[in-house]
């Protein structure tokens, strides 16, 4: 169901990407020590840049992830307004056409 309202109560994995930067920072930085040792100047400067971008990722997620529920909604706020189940109360409209004509009884 859509309410319109879905740029506003957009949720994001956060906590998913954070993980996976996690993951990616650890991989940087040994990539960047291991071709420094091997003596892999060009790899060891690429792995380097992966560190340096991961870093500013994961700065960021946590930046976001500090903010709170207003740019990450916990699991306790619903993504949507709740729906009534009552349907509104609609205005009888008039009936077009013609008048209905009165019934005489005997």
């Amino acid at each position: 169901m859509r309410t319109g309202s879905e740029p506003r109560t957009a949720r994001s994995a956060l906590r998913a990407r954070l993980w996976l930067a996690v993951w990616g920072f650890g991989w940087a930085v040994f990539g960047t020590v291991a071709f420094v040792l091997v003596g892999r100047p060009g790899w060891a400067a690429a792995c380097a840049a992966l560190w340096l971008v991961v870093t500013i990722d994961l700065t960021l997620v946590l930046r976001h992830l500090r903010q709170g529920p207003h740019y990450q909604p916990g699991r306790d706020v619903p993504p949507y307004e709740p729906v009534d189940d009552e349907p509104p109360d609609r205005p009888k409209r008039p009936r077009l056409g013609r008048p209905p004509t009165p019934r005489r009884h005997p």
